[in-house]
């Protein structure tokens, strides 16, 4: 083998797997490993065996106390909804900012995709989110989740839409196609990749969320699965307790983890056929 064919076919690829297995890997067998200890063993963790096992237990035990069912319950209530409209609203924004141009155009798709580096004054939301009556409730969690994830959206889709042929669109409008049943019928089936790795983006986002969450839904009725884990690991109940908050965070990360290994790529052909053009 030569040493040009070296590089890209032994190497490179050799350095991707330790690196994975560094910073996925390590951080991944601890939590693991620190579910499956005693209390006592798990308050100074460590990336050895446990000196006997207790999976069942821990798991058993983070799972009734924890609230795991409720929270689950919490978490999907707001990012269902919230998905689906950051979905809806974000494709049909980003196909007319695609198809138009000028100098309006740029500026309202700098302006749609500024949430990206710009991070939202949770003050200010919480203001506004009790003027309207929304503090503390679902709904007004659902609309900050849109209000925040739209610019990814809009990032994503609107780089893939521009890669779609306009003749498509045009051949449609000669047939006696409105925009509506062009939307539905012509873009929509194409965007299915980049959907899905949009997707998969904002639910990790909001899955995983406990800032926003404890701001907008604290002292509510509804709780998430992170806010739930921080209530829980900052009461006594949890207090110093390591082994159960590390299996608390394993059976949160569980459903994602699925939804990302099956579609994994779909968000790869997403990402490349999209943000990146």
């Amino acid at each position: 083998m030569y040493r040009s064919q070296l590089w890209p076919r032994v190497v490179q690829p050799t350095i991707a797997v330790v690196l994975a297995a560094v910073v996925i890997g390590i951080p991944l067998w601890l939590a693991v490993i620190t579910s499956a200890k005693s209390r006592s063993e798990a308050n100074l963790p460590d990336l050895t065996l446990p000196s006997a096992w207790h999976l069942a237990d821990n798991y058993a035990q983070a799972f009734s106390q924890g609230r795991i069912l409720w929270g689950l319950f919490g978490s999907l209530l707001v990012m269902l909804p919230a998905v689906i409209g950051v979905l809806i609203f974000g494709s049909l924004a980003s196909w007319v900012l695609a198809r138009r141009s000028g100098r309006l155009t740029a500026a309202l798709y700098g302006a749609g995709i500024s949430g990206v580096v710009l991070p939202p004054a949770v003050i200010t939301i919480v203001l506004l989110l009790r003027q309207m009556g929304l503090a503390s409730t679902p709904q007004g969690m659902i609309f900050v989740y849109m209000g925040m994830y739209m610019s990814v959206v809009i990032f994503f889709i609107t780089g893939f839409v521009r890669t779609i042929p306009v003749e498509l669109e045009e051949a449609a409008r000669m047939d006696g196609a409105g925009p509506f049943m062009i939307f539905v019928r012509i873009i929509l089936p194409l965007l299915r990749p980049v959907i899905a790795t949009a997707t998969i983006l904002v639910c990790l986002y909001i899955w995983n969320d406990v800032f926003y969450s404890f701001f907008v839904l604290g002292g509510g009725a509804v709780s998430t699965l992170p806010l739930n884990l921080y209530a829980v690991a900052s009461s006594n109940l949890y207090q110093n307790n390591w082994n159960l908050i590390f299996a608390y965070v394993i059976m949160m990360s569980l459903p994602l983890l699925v939804v990302f290994v099956v579609a994994q790529r779909r968000i790869i052909s997403g990402i490349t056929g999209g943000a990146v053009k």
